[in-house]
C-alpha cells in the first residue's frame, strides 16, 4: 500500500478529486518540467538537433519499461485514434470477416473500424452488454471462424467491467485473428503481462492514468507488424534524420523498429519532458503497488456506498482503479452539479457513477464524498 502522495500533486485540501479516468492530474514535477520546456522554446537558439530526439527516446524507453517491452517496440503518437488507424492500416481484413466490438466501447475504438469495414464488405460484430457483467465469457462465445480482429480495452470505461485478454488473446491466435487494444482507462493504474496477452497493437493516451499532457501517447507494435505503413511521411521517422546537413538526401528506409509510426514532430518541447516526469514516478512506485492501493480504496467507498442503496460490480470482475456505482431506479440527474457545489469531481457514464480515485486521494475526501452523496440521495 502506497500512503496518500498528495503532496507531489497541485491539489488543494478542500477539492476532492475522483476523475482521473476523465483527466489525470499533472505531478508539481511534471508541470515544472513542461514550464522547462515551454522556456526552453522561447529560446530557440537554446534547442540543438539532439535535442529533437533526446528527450522523446527516453519517452519511448521509460514506456518500454513500463510494459516489457523494447524501446524498438513503441511509437509515440498524438492520441488513441491516431493509434488505431495505425493498426486498421496494417491489419489483413477481407469481406465478409468481422471486427469484434463491445457495446458502448468508447468512440475511439469504434469510429475507425466502421470505416475500415466500409472500404472492404466486411462488418462489425458488437458483443452486447452481458447481464452478468462477464465480459470475458461474452467475448470467447462471439469469437469464430468469421473474426479477424477484435478491437478491446482491458476494462469497459463505464464501469470498469474486466476483461480477461490472456484467455482472449489465446483464443484470438488460435483462430488465426488479431487483437488491438485501447488500454487509456487502465495503462498505469494496472498491471498488464505483455507476453502473456500478446497484442499486435496497443495503445494508450497519456492524459489519464499516465498522468501525462494532453495530445500524447504510446503504442506497442508487435515486432511482425514493424515493417508496416505508416499513417503520415515525416522526416525524424527517416533512417539518418539526425544529420540535419544531409536531410535533402531522400531516403526510402525507416528508423528501427516502430519508429516508423511516429507522429510529425514527436519532439514536442513543452509536453515530451511531462510525459518523461510522469512515466518515471510511475516506474518508481510501481504499477502494481499502485493497483493494490487504488483496488482498497475502492473496496472501502464501495461498502459505504452500499447503505446507501449505490451497487458496483464485484470485485473479480471489476478492475480495481474503477468504481462505477449504480442506483435502482437511477441516479439523480443533478448529481454531478450538486457534487461539484461540493467540490466533489466525479463522473457519469451511461447508468453508473463513476469514482477513479489515485494516489493523491485521501481519507478526507473520501469522506467529505459519502457525506454529499448521502445528502443527495
Amino acid at each position: 500500500m502506497i500512503p496518500s502522495q498528495r503532496h507531489l500533486f497541485e491539489i488543494p485540501d478542500n477539492i476532492a478529486y475522483f476523475n482521473c479516468a476523465y483527466m489525470g492530474p499533472l505531478l508539481k514535477a511534471a508541470r515544472a518540467a513542461g514550464h522547462m520546456g515551454v522556456d526552453r522554446k522561447a529560446l530557440p537558439w537554446s534547442v540543438s538537433p539532439e535535442d529533437f530526439f533526446t528527450e522523446s527516446e527516453q519517452a519511448r524507453s521509460l514506456f518500454a519499461r513500463l510494459i516489457g517491452a523494447a524501446a524498438d517496440d513503441i511509437a509515440i503518437i498524438p492520441s488513441a485514434s491516431y493509434g488505431t488507424a495505425v493498426a486498421a492500416r496494417n491489419l489483413p481484413l477481407k469481406a465478409g470477416e468481422k471486427i469484434l466490438l463491445l457495446e458502448d466501447q468508447f468512440p475511439s475504438n469504434v469510429y475507425c473500424w466502421t470505416e475500415r469495414v466500409r472500404e472492404n464488405g466486411a462488418e462489425i460484430m458488437t458483443v452486447p452488454a452481458p447481464a452478468d457483467h462477464d465480459w470475458t465469457s461474452a467475448v470467447l462465445k462471439a469469437i469464430d471462424d468469421k473474426v479477424a480482429i477484435a478491437a478491446l480495452p482491458h476494462n469497459h470505461w463505464t464501469d470498469g467491467a474486466l476483461l480477461d485478454l490472456e484467455a482472449i488473446g489465446a483464443r484470438l491466435r488460435a483462430q488465426g485473428a488479431k487483437l488491438v487494444l485501447d488500454v487509456t482507462q487502465s495503462l498505469g493504474a494496472m498491471p498488464l503481462d505483455l507476453e502473456k496477452i500478446k497484442p499486435d497493437f496497443m495503445i494508450a493516451a497519456a492524459y489519464k492514468w499516465l498522468l501525462g499532457p494532453y495530445s500524447l501517447g504510446f503504442m506497442y507494435v508487435a515486432p511482425e507488424h514493424q515493417g508496416g505503413d505508416p499513417l503520415e511521411y515525416n522526416w525524424l521517422n527517416r533512417k539518418g534524420s539526425e544529420d540535419f546537413a544531409g536531410l535533402v538526401e531522400y531516403v526510402d528506409t525507416y528508423q528501427q523498429g516502430a519508429r516508423r509510426f511516429d507522429m510529425g514532430e514527436r519532439a514536442n518541447f513543452a509536453l515530451m519532458p511531462i510525459a518523461v516526469a510522469a512515466l518515471e514516478q510511475l516506474l518508481d512506485w510501481g504499477i502494481a503497488n499502485i493497483q493494490e492501493t487504488l483496488t482498497q480504496k475502492t473496496r472501502n467507498i464501495a461498502a459505504r456506498c452500499a447503505d446507501l442503496g449505490l451497487t458496483s460490480l464485484p470485485d473479480d470482475i471489476r478492475a480495481g482503479h474503477f468504481l462505477g456505482l449504480r442506483r435502482d431506479g437511477g441516479l439523480p440527474k443533478d448529481i454531478l452539479e450538486r457534487l461539484r457545489t461540493e467540490d466533489i469531481h466525479v463522473s457519469v457514464r451511461g447508468s453508473s457513477m463513476r469514482i477513479t480515485p489515485h494516489l493523491f486521494n485521501n481519507e478526507a475526501d473520501s469522506d467529505k464524498l459519502l457525506a454529499a452523496l448521502k445528502n443527495i440521495l
